[in-house]
């Protein structure tokens, strides 16, 4: 959600116009139906959307984007163009049936400490109430991490008056383990700020470690009992190659960039992730939440637009990668759309990788 190279393709504003209305109010709507089977049908219609965190709450899968708007922030390296104010919250009963919007979840006019940009959220369940994570830049303009409560999935959730003590950076994932321990993993280099927390301080220049040297980590740390807290300072995750050497910093095709995930399979940790500039998703595996996580290869090959930004989820018996592109709006990287494809495992719990690049028809 960084660094952004894009094209404005001239059919552009055509589809833009179709993909961006809908609702903003609190009433449910039914946003798409029918079946999911190509790889160029969004799943969202009405809005852009981008950014997909999947979950399971009750019997129903409820997903949690950003939502992306056509804010006139010009575009740069640091994706200020991605100017983002609020989030919706959809679900749906069946993957390929109905998609209900919820509608507005949460807005930056109510987040006290928030500035601008809602980035990509995240979701979780505890006991009777439910929790949305999401960054934002504060008053200062450095990225933080806030909490948001609410006792139903779909919303309206309500912020917390501070963001989370101790985070920095963007992109919360929350991951509930087996043994009813949540974690937190975060960050994202470039315009994610990741690169400015070197020992856990802040530095408002840019500081980036050299090719040769190890790669800037993602961040991740245990959720304390409130779930608005870290019950622990946040620490490094370490994705090593299959020599057991960590990835380096000039391994763009491998090294972690954003958009961090976990999930549990057959009693293994995958940490996926996305590596940025070179547009892959990949993943790595470990034997417990916290890693090292040994690098294994991509899930999902480049899509159309320059960000990808995913998550898994398994539901009534299937696995799901949800992801998102620029299809909808003619290969405009900011105004996106999330899509979802069936996931499968090898007998030995690789991932078969998935291509969804969508080629758009070329102008007359």
């Amino acid at each position: 959600m960084n660094r952004v190279f894009f094209s404005l393709w001239s059919v552009g504003l055509l589809l833009a116009t179709s993909c961006q209305q809908g609702p903003s109010a609190r009433e449910a709507v039914s946003v798409k139906s029918g079946p999911v089977v190509k790889p160029d049908t969004a799943l969202i219609n009405g809005l852009y959307t981008a950014d997909p965190s999947a979950h399971v709450f009750g019997s129903r899968l409820y997903i949690y984007p950003s939502h992306d708007i056509e804010s006139g922030v010009p575009a740069d390296d640091l994706g200020s163009h991605f100017d983002m104010k609020d989030y919706h919250v959809f679900s749906l009963d069946s993957v390929g049936g109905p998609v209900t919007d919820h509608g507005v979840a949460l807005a930056l006019e109510n987040i006290p400490w928030a500035g601008r940009q809602l980035w990509a959220p995240d979701a979780a369940r505890k006991d009777s109430l439910y929790y949305l994570y999401f960054p934002a830049k504060d008053k200062a303009d450095i990225f933080r991490i806030g909490a948001a409560t609410s006792t139903s999935p779909e919303g309206p959730f309500t912020a917390q008056p501070e963001p989370i003590a101790g985070s920095y950076s963007m992109d919360p994932a929350v991951f509930a383990d087996t043994d009813g321990a949540y974690y937190m993993y975060f960050g994202g280099i470039w315009g994610g700020q990741l690169q400015r927390w070197e020992g856990g301080v802040y530095n408002p220049e840019d500081v980036y470690p050299p090719d040769s040297a190890q790669a800037i980590s993602p961040k991740m740390a245990r959720l304390a009992d409130d779930m608005v807290s870290f019950a622990e300072p946040p620490r490094d995750v370490q994705i090593l190659d299959d020599s057991g050497q960590p990835l380096r910093a000039g391994d763009n095709a491998r090294r972690f960039f954003e958009a961090a995930w976990v999930h549990r399979y057959n009693g293994r940790y995958y940490l996926s992730y996305s590596t940025g500039d070179t547009h892959n998703i990949a993943y790595a595996t470990a034997d417990n939440p916290y890693g090292p996580f040994t690098y294994q290869g991509v899930i999902l090959k480049p899509v159309l637009g320059w960000t990808n930004h995913h998550s898994i989820v398994e539901y009534r018996g299937r696995w799901y990668l949800f992801y998102h592109d620029s299809s909808c709006s003619a290969g405009q990287t900011h105004l996106r759309c999330v899509k979802v494809s069936p996931l499968s495992y090898r007998e030995d719990g690789s991932i078969e990788t998935l291509d969804k690049k969508v080629e758009l028809p070329e102008e007359d």
